[in-house]
């Protein structure tokens, strides 16, 4: 994947932060959390292969958790970002874990990543893959009016939102756009719902956030997260459901801060202990 490709927006000061959407997503969906984090970071908030204005590989090309990670990192040398700050959500969280195992992140925040699902959590992942694939089989026109229903949009707020029936909800509903033969969500979902995050310990502060409302991964998953992922701080986002980026981006950005805070005084530390003599 051509890293040159990726589409983004930037802005803010200091020191890189790389911003990262879930399956599905696209980088809008990060825009209520950017402006709390642009006074003290340099955002760089991308769109994944496949879903905004980045392209997908072509059919028959590897496209799975492992090369999205590596088109990031790919993005990452583009830009020069040495050791960003990261901070993803759901398949954007797997590939912040995955990139902080590689020793590439100054700081890893995710919230209800992938790949730590429980047996429920994986058949549930399967069954969406397959009515994904059942709906893709479905005239555009149809699926659009199926999805305007108020049933479907009931049923995208509970999946989505932590409050299906806060105000902030009511414009709620399902992306169709995506069900389509050979789109991107259609090529990933099987890959999440096989993936498991294995890589090991992760050598910077690292912060695993889980909606106690997500009906998408659920909060269980984090149970795995923290044996897992040893030394992350674990929290849990109370009211908020799979995109909480959505349901409370104070909170979501106060997490991200506090990360990364927590590794610029270690960087700091270590800078000065280097500069002193010996």
């Amino acid at each position: 994947m051509d890293p040159t490709r990726i589409a983004f927006e930037g802005g803010g000061t200091g020191r890189p932060l790389v911003l990262l959407h879930g399956l599905g997503d696209r980088r809008q969906s990060w825009s209520a959390v950017v402006p709390r984090l642009t006074e003290d970071y340099r955002v760089f908030c991308v769109d994944l292969p496949g879903f905004g204005r980045t392209p997908a590989p072509p059919p028959g090309e590897p496209y799975d958790v492992f090369t999205m990670t590596e088109a990031v990192e790919a993005f990452c040398r583009l830009h020069q970002l040495e050791n960003p700050h990261l901070a993803g959500n759901s398949l954007g969280g797997s590939i912040a874990l995955e990139l902080g195992a590689r020793g590439l992140a100054g700081s890893v925040t995710v919230f209800s990543p992938a790949g730590f699902s429980g047996d429920l959590g994986r058949w549930g992942l399967r069954t969406v893959g397959t009515f994904a694939n059942l709906a893709a089989r479905v005239p555009m026109p149809l699926k659009e009016r199926l999805a305007s229903t108020p049933p479907a949009r009931a049923l995208a707020r509970t999946v989505l939102r932590g409050d299906p029936s806060s105000p902030e909800a009511k414009a709620t509903r399902f992306s169709v756009r995506g069900l389509q033969e050979g789109a991107p969500f259609i090529r990933m979902i099987p890959h999440i719902a096989e993936y498991d995050f294995e890589a090991g310990p992760i050598d910077c502060p690292v912060t695993i956030a889980w909606g106690d409302r997500d009906r998408t991964l659920l909060p269980s998953s984090a149970e795995h997260a923290h044996r897992r992922v040893p030394g992350a701080r674990m929290v849990s986002l109370l009211g908020s459901g799979h995109i909480p980026m959505a349901d409370d981006p104070i909170s979501v950005a106060e997490h991200i801060k506090w990360t990364c805070r927590a590794a610029d005084l270690g960087h700091r530390r270590a800078v000065r202990s280097a500069s002193r003599p010996h």
